[in-house]
């Protein structure tokens, strides 16, 4: 079996063509999303449209729950941007996502952790700034889920980790956005160092799962100069440098 994982697309269809066009000439099995669909500062309408009609197994994450909360006063821009720009229809569609998806046994489907969707699973906020995890706190994420293989987003750093009972841990990064800031617990910084569309496959062998990090080329020049016009220059930075 073989998984392709998105997640973090924020609204940025050019990079999800990109994409998908890549998985579509490599292959996959099963496509699944991890969350974090459309809030940003490009298009939210189009892409749930496009992942609509694709109906792929899909879970929400923490932006989809803050959307939904309709608390416009209390939103970050990028949620306001979301709710300001979806369709009803779209907004019921968000509404049916799980928090989690199992797929089968063997798989399970999360945003942040099994337990939190704005908790770091491979990564670790310290007050000098974010590091990777240690397996002992990856571990204690985990906790008691059986499944073999967790795929996770959120914090748009692709990693994965094998843990010492054979479990594989997989964050495919972002497809839609390579660097953000954040002040929560403490100031940190998000970073992939270049501007590519990243997805991971995970597939299964006759040892266990294991994970290939894939980076895609886009546009990301116009995708920048759009979040530039719609007023978000900390994205349009981001989106052309994958740095903030």
């Amino acid at each position: 079996m073989k998984i392709a994982a998105l997640s973090d697309i924020h609204g940025n269809i050019a990079a999800l063509d990109a994409v998908l066009a890549e998985i579509r000439s490599l292959g996959a099995d099963v496509i699944v999303n991890l969350g974090d669909i459309v809030s940003g500062a490009l298009y939210p309408c189009e892409t749930a449209d496009r992942l609509i009609a694709l109906d792929l197994p899909t879970i929400r994450g923490n932006h989809e729950r803050q959307v939904l909360a309709g608390d416009r006063e209390r939103m970050g821009p990028s949620d306001r941007w979301a709710l300001d720009c979806l369709r009803a229809d779209q907004r019921q569609w968000i509404e049916s996502l799980p928090g989690t998806l199992a797929i089968g046994e063997d798989v399970l489907l999360v945003h942040g952790t099994p337990d939190d969707d704005l908790a770091y699973f491979l990564e670790t906020v310290t007050p000098s700034g974010c590091r990777a995890a240690t397996v002992e706190e990856i571990e204690e994420r985990a906790g008691k889920v059986a499944s073999k293989l967790i795929l996770c987003g959120h914090t748009h750093i692709q990693r994965s980790v094998q843990l010492d009972d054979g479990r594989l841990i997989v964050n495919p990064g972002s497809v839609g956005l390579q660097a953000y800031a954040d002040d929560r617990p403490f100031p940190h910084r998000m970073e992939m160092g270049s501007p590519h569309a990243r997805y991971a496959f995970a597939t299964l062998t006759e040892s266990g799962w294991i994970a290939e990090c894939r980076a895609v080329a886009y546009d990301w020049d116009t995708a920048s100069a759009i979040a530039q016009q719609n007023g978000r220059p900390d994205w349009a930075t981001a989106l052309r440098s994958g740095y903030c």
